[in-house]
């Protein structure tokens, strides 16, 4: 729970924490962004990592922040572009791989006796698939948690390589360019700056809604055929 807590007020104060890491890293925040990129979309057990919100403050950054003791930070937007697509691209690549060679094994994997991959996560995405096929990995994106597990889940139904890494690279330019640009052209805009907190916090819930839609969708629909059954059999 306190780990939680901790990455909920990471990512709602995520540009106080990202102008602290440019002052403290300097160049490296550019190694920084890269690896929580890569290792949200790389690894499943990092799926909880902010990547949505992290874009954008990135782009805000690309475009200069300043704090309230004048202080400006700044960062290179074709930089910031540049390795965060790689990261995005080598991230689900790596996942693949793992989904691919491992990924059964991985499934059986626990840590104090509960798994580190959690089943639920598994079955929503496979519902995805169902849904939009291939296309699931450049929908799934700008899904939090699912956009960790669709290359996972790609490598583990052997989906053809050429055609995984076609959606990889696609998926990687729309996520990457549409966040961070939006982030650069209006995330220093008076209204975003003294909201940022809301702004992310809404961010959060925008990512988030088509996947509790899925969730809502398809817990009517159990619901519905469960009534059509009993119905069925009272006939009987």
């Amino acid at each position: 729970m306190e780990v939680l807590n901790n990455l909920i007020d990471f990512a709602l104060n995520i540009d106080q924490q990202v102008f602290q890491l440019v002052f403290e890293y300097g160049i490296w925040i550019y190694v920084v962004l890269f690896l929580i990129v890569f290792m949200e979309t790389g690894l499943v057990f990092m799926a909880f990592l902010p990547g949505d919100v992290l874009l954008f403050t990135a782009g805000a950054f690309c475009a200069g922040v300043q704090n309230d003791m004048g202080q400006t930070a700044e960062l290179n937007l074709g930089i910031i572009l540049l390795l965060l697509i790689m990261a995005a691209i080598l991230g689900d690549g790596l996942n693949y791989y793992i989904g691919k060679n491992i990924g059964l094994k991985v499934l059986q994997w626990k840590i104090r006796n509960k798994p580190l991959v959690h089943p639920k996560y598994i079955l929503k995405t496979n519902e995805f698939y169902e849904h939009h096929g291939a296309k699931t990995i450049i929908i799934a994106r700008f899904l939090p948690i699912v956009r960790t597990f669709a290359p996972f889940v790609a490598g583990i139904g052997a989906m053809a390589y050429s055609k995984f890494l076609r959606y990889n690279v696609i998926g990687a330019l729309i996520w990457v360019l549409s966040l961070v640009l939006l982030g650069y052209f209006f995330g220093n805009l008076p209204f975003v700056k003294n909201n940022f907190e809301a702004v992310v916090a809404g961010i959060i819930i925008l990512s988030l809604s088509p996947l509790l839609m899925e969730i809502v969708r398809t817990k009517i629909k159990k619901v519905t055929a469960n009534k059509s059954k009993q119905l069925t059999t009272n006939k009987f």
